[in-house]
């Protein structure tokens, strides 16, 4: 397991940051939490997680970090977090877990956020925390947090070593998924139909946390016989996303591929948690059939088939 203090030792560049905590009342993380009336403030002792092995100065340094905290209310859990690094590809972060509670708790699978003071996300990643092993009743765990890459929504290299803070992320109640228009067709909509396409964008089920995927609006067949098909593209994850091509395919009502084409589309970014529409056109000579039947089609991305429209 991965000790702050042997790599600090090594590597003498990056000076510990000041620590930053971030509180939640416990009964937000755990479930079956009895609440304590009591209104007296709590100190965490320091409790090192058994598999570390370490000397008199390194458990007097930890000791002497956990000290500096401010006492905790009852029934709260606290990150503290009191050093961040550089590692190549990765952002390894030392925080301690704090515990105010009147007995020992421990915890599974839970997503930290890595976040600026002022609350701008830098990563997110779901960690499992039953190696943390139980945390004793009103004590405090030094613990190492490593983000990859994947985890992060900024370059290694653009997370500050200071400034920084550690928090839980906490289930959102009734969290809307919302409309994202792009500029043109802002100016193009009359205002009743962008509030009608607002309305049906957030009655929908939203996508998974994560998920992205594409649902069929509307399909026209023009006088020019060009097909043109609304989707909307829904974005489930927290991170903004970018398409710069699109491979689509069009089935109507007979079941049967009709249209295919690669859409070029030029700066196109779905926001985090919105859904975007846009209009996609397959010229008549991308069509395979003089008779196309709209009652009943679907298009989708040639990677997947689970958008559709009646």
């Amino acid at each position: 397991m991965l000790n702050f203090l042997k790599r600090k030792k090594n590597e003498e560049t990056e000076q510990p940051t000041r620590q930053n905590d971030s509180t939640v009342d416990a009964n937000e993380l755990l479930e079956d939490v009895q609440e304590e009336s009591s209104e007296e403030q709590v100190e965490t002792e320091l409790s090192l997680h058994p598999s570390w092995k370490l000397d008199e100065e390194e458990v007097y340094v930890y000791r002497f970090m956990n000290n500096e905290h401010p006492p905790l209310k009852p029934n709260q859990i606290s990150l503290a977090g009191f050093e961040l690094h550089h590692m190549d590809d990765q952002i390894s972060v030392g925080a301690f877990v704090r515990n105010s509670l009147n007995k020992k708790i421990s915890f599974n699978e839970t997503t930290l956020l890595l976040m600026t003071e002022d609350g701008t996300k830098l990563g997110r990643k779901e960690f499992d925390l039953s190696s943390l092993d139980e945390l004793p009743a009103k004590s405090s765990r030094p613990y190492p947090f490593i983000f990859d890459e994947n985890d992060l929504f900024v370059p290694v290299e653009e997370v500050p070593l200071e400034g920084w803070k550690l928090a839980f992320e906490l289930k959102k109640s009734a969290q809307k998924h919302s409309l994202d228009l792009a500029e043109s067709w802002q100016q193009s909509l009359a205002s009743d139909d962008v509030e009608k396409l607002k309305e049906y964008t957030e009655s929908l089920q939203p996508p998974k946390p994560g998920e992205v995927n594409f649902m069929g609006l509307k399909a026209v067949q023009a006088d020019s016989g060009d097909l043109h098909v609304t989707m909307l593209i829904r974005n489930g994850s927290e991170k903004n996303i970018s398409l710069q091509q699109l491979p689509l395919q069009f089935e109507d009502a007979s079941g049967e591929v009709v249209a295919r084409g690669g859409f070029q589309l030029d700066n196109f970014d779905v926001k985090a948690n919105t859904s975007k529409p846009w209009t996609f056109i397959f010229p008549r000579a991308m069509i395979d059939t003089d008779s196309l039947d709209l009652s009943k089609w679907k298009a989708y991305p040639t990677q997947q088939n689970h958008q559709s429209e009646e």
